[in-house]
């Protein structure tokens, strides 16, 4: 006999919202029970939907009474007027099936891994077709090893990594190549409280600093900027590699005077009262690259649909992570412990640039933390540049070779376009850069690279 039902809600607060089937719930596809969509268009709207319900509210019964309270389509109009779901939604295109569905992904927790960590919980991954498992690392060079190693099929590296690797600076030379950038600024020279007057970097000689690795933006941007102030990096001060998440506590205990380091970390050590923030990175640099996602060439070679989804995945998060009026509800979905593990007040600060300084200070600084994803071949050409000053590299350096074989400008641009994201024009590879004033002109990057009174190549 069959037992009359009402038609399945995917939003019914009384049932449990696990994303296993595209329209949300927990059956395979196929076994839609009764009353259900089939639709491949609605099934992927309320995937979405769904995604976003269970990302904002991932307790059960906070879920149940917020559906209660406000209804199915009070629910989507409130999320709708910060998230754009006619766009996500229309971006779910149906593609070549990925060779392989389940993928591990590394991540450090901290900020300029925004797009890459927000997809999982949105559903950006799933809504492609992948089962992707955010694996949250140590330290950047387990993140590299694991990387070798093949236990991480793609990854979250610091923009200048994958060049390192390509060329086998301090580790095995296997092909990486940088996707996306991550993140843009997002980046501090933060300092112990006990330093409040001596904010002239003239006076940091004999301080201990600390970046979290060698090939990093952290570690040149703070070589750049104490080099300008007259100090040898090398010879008057210390930089120590120091994982992200050991930053605060090195600070507290004294081991350390300051640190350029990654968000959210300057801004935990305002919240914990042991630091104070002298300066952010983007008045270095206004909008230098940080964070890259990437992934071996070998892997893109053997499964090159399942790394065109990862691509739309974490392109899709990045161009929602750009509008300022989504930062609150992206601080509050990266904040629990199974991605940043930060207070999502820290979070929230840093996102929406509205923050305290440390020295008694707010400050407003919408693009303190931005998430443009084209990867310039100037910006490569740019580390490559700082990696001779400072003696990484020996010998000469083709730089555009370099820079074009592991920036993947060509596919940025491809997949930004068919996702209708703005797209750079072609050709349009090698902008100019401003560094604390000083044009960056690519096309003469080894005299740029020589011209410096501070470095390795003028001692």
């Amino acid at each position: 006999m069959t037992q009359n039902r009402a038609p399945y809600d995917p939003y019914d607060a009384e049932r449990p919202l696990l994303l296993r089937c595209a329209c949300g719930q927990d059956h395979a596809p196929g076994q839609h029970p009764e009353g259900a969509a089939t639709d491949p268009e609605q099934l992927g709207r309320s995937f979405i939907e769904a995604s976003l319900v269970k990302a904002l509210f991932p307790q059960e019964p906070l879920r149940r009474a917020f559906l209660r309270a406000a209804g199915r389509r009070g629910a989507m109009a409130a999320i709708a007027s910060v998230l754009p779901l006619a766009s996500l939604q229309a971006m779910a295109q149906e593609k070549k099936a990925p060779e392989k569905k389940d993928l591990k992904v590394g991540f450090i927790a901290i900020t300029c891994a925004t797009p890459l960590i927000m997809a999982d919980p949105l559903g950006f991954y799933r809504q492609q077709g992948l089962n992707v498992q955010l694996n949250k690392t140590a330290g950047w060079a387990l993140i590299r090893d694991k990387m070798l190693n093949k236990e991480h099929d793609a990854s979250h590296f610091l923009s200048p990594m994958p060049l390192a690797i390509s060329m086998g600076l301090g580790a095995t030379q296997v092909p990486m190549n940088v996707a996306t950038i991550q993140n843009t600024n997002g980046q501090a020279i933060t300092l112990h409280v006990k330093h409040k007057d001596k904010r002239d970097p003239k006076s940091w000689k004999g301080f201990k600093f600390a970046v979290p690795f060698e090939y990093s933006m952290h570690n040149f941007l703070l070589r750049y900027y104490v080099a300008e102030a007259g100090l040898n990096p090398d010879t008057d001060i210390q930089i120590r590699v120091t994982p992200p998440p050991e930053m605060v506590a090195n600070l507290r205990a004294g081991n350390i005077d300051g640190f350029l380091g990654p968000d959210p970390f300057n801004q935990r050590a305002v919240y914990d009262e042991v630091g104070f923030i002298h300066i952010l990175s983007k008045e270095i640099w206004d909008g230098h690259p940080c964070c890259a996602f990437g992934t071996s060439t070998e892997f893109i070679q053997k499964n090159p649909a399942s790394f065109a989804a990862l691509y739309r995945a974490v392109l899709t998060a990045a161009a929602m992570a750009r509008e300022a009026k989504n930062r609150e509800l992206i601080a509050k979905v990266i904040s629990p412990t199974a991605y940043l593990n930060q207070p999502e007040t820290v979070v929230n600060q840093v996102l929406t640039g509205k923050f305290a300084d440390g020295l008694g200070g707010i400050k407003t600084v919408p693009d303190r933390a931005d998430f443009d994803p084209v990867p310039w071949q100037s910006m490569a050409v740019w580390m490559l540049t700082q990696m001779k000053r400072w003696g990484y590299i020996k010998g000469d350096v083709d730089y555009k070779q370099i820079a074009e074989k592991v920036f993947l400008m060509t596919d940025a641009r491809k997949y930004m376009a068919e996702l209708g994201q703005k797209a750079p024009p072609a050709g349009a590879a090698y902008p100019k850069f401003k560094i604390m004033g000083r044009e960056f002109d690519p096309a003469k990057a080894d005299a740029y690279a020589k011209g410096f009174a501070i470095s390795k190549l003028s001692a």
